[in-house]
């Protein structure tokens, strides 16, 4: 099993999607978490675009991944989805841990009325799917990851 770490910075939208999309796709050869820089609340207008794509994160709680460092947990790979900014703000985890930047607009910097906001929610779901479809094929071509 290849234990993989989304990380953003609030935990709120781009690491859940990509948490959900990595557990649903991943046939069992992933074992995905997900958490933020700082802890956050789960962006409502995400878990409406993964519920669009038969993805139910309505129950998912957010998560500080300095907490998870202190619990010990280990991770093959930890793949920071903010933009590059941010992504210099990760925590290193210790360890032989894969480092990798996914950079994705952040949804709750999204301004307009809701339905301008769901169309790029919308943009950014499926750009994390893709990436993480990608990451799968990848990992599946270098055996060794998994």
């Amino acid at each position: 099993m290849y234990k993989v770490l989304f990380v953003c910075i609030h935990n709120s939208a781009r690491s859940q999607v990509a948490e959900a999309f990595l557990n649903t796709f991943g046939e069992g050869k992933f074992a995905a978490e997900s958490a933020g820089i700082e802890k956050g609340k789960l962006n409502s207008l995400v878990v409406k675009a993964m519920a669009e794509v038969g993805i139910d994160i309505s129950g998912n709680e957010t998560h500080e991944a300095f907490e998870f460092i202190k619990q010990g947990r280990k991770y093959d790979a930890v793949i920071s989805v903010c933009d590059a900014a941010s992504a210099e703000r990760c925590p290193v985890f210790p360890g032989n841990v894969k480092r990798v930047a996914w950079s994705f607009a952040d949804p709750s910097a999204f301004a307009g009325t809701e339905e301008e906001k769901m169309q790029r929610i919308r943009v950014v779901r499926d750009e994390i799917k893709e990436q993480v479809k990608s990451f799968i094929k990848e990992a599946g071509e270098l055996t060794y990851w998994l």
